[in-house]
């Protein structure tokens, strides 16, 4: 089997209905076409790094696709070539990298989801430094407090 992806870039002036259609639009094309959808991502919207047709952002959608043969890639890319919503696209073939690569991004091995983890573990560390810093000095101002009563 090869894998294959293809990223493209929806208009955002649609509204959200007409953005979902359109990606559903190529789901459909692609089932037709006899293409196993092993993942479909909604990136969201983001900044494009130079305009495209006056835009400066646009909505990514991601679809990652198992096929024997790479015959439906012609006609999935002249779909989207005719299709005035969007406004790039990209198909990459993966390599067995690539396709590890997803199943460990979709896994959470890699990506936001580890550095969010990571994010948590370092901010309980810094809670529990505060608590026992506070706990410290509350000991010290209580010990003090008291050596200073014994001494009257």
């Amino acid at each position: 089997m090869r894998n294959y992806e293809i990223t493209f870039i929806i208009d955002p002036v649609l509204s959200s209905e007409e953005i979902e259609d359109a990606a559903s639009t190529y789901e459909k094309h692609l089932i037709k076409e006899g293409c196993k959808i092993v993942h479909n991502e909604n990136m969201g919207l983001r900044q494009l790094a130079y305009p495209i047709k006056k835009r400066t952002s646009g909505m990514y959608r991601c679809i990652e696709v198992e096929n024997q043969s790479s015959d439906f890639i012609n006609k999935v890319e002249l779909a989207l070539r005719r299709d005035e919503r969007i406004m790039r696209f990209l198909t990459v073939k993966l390599d067995k990298f690539g396709i590890k690569y997803n199943q460990d991004k979709r896994a959470g091995l890699i990506g936001k989801v580890k550095k969010k983890e990571e994010k948590e573990a370092e901010e309980k560390a810094r809670l529990e430094a505060s608590r026992a810093e506070h706990a410290a000095k509350t000991a010290v101002a209580a010990d003090a407090a008291l050596t200073s009563s014994e001494e009257e």
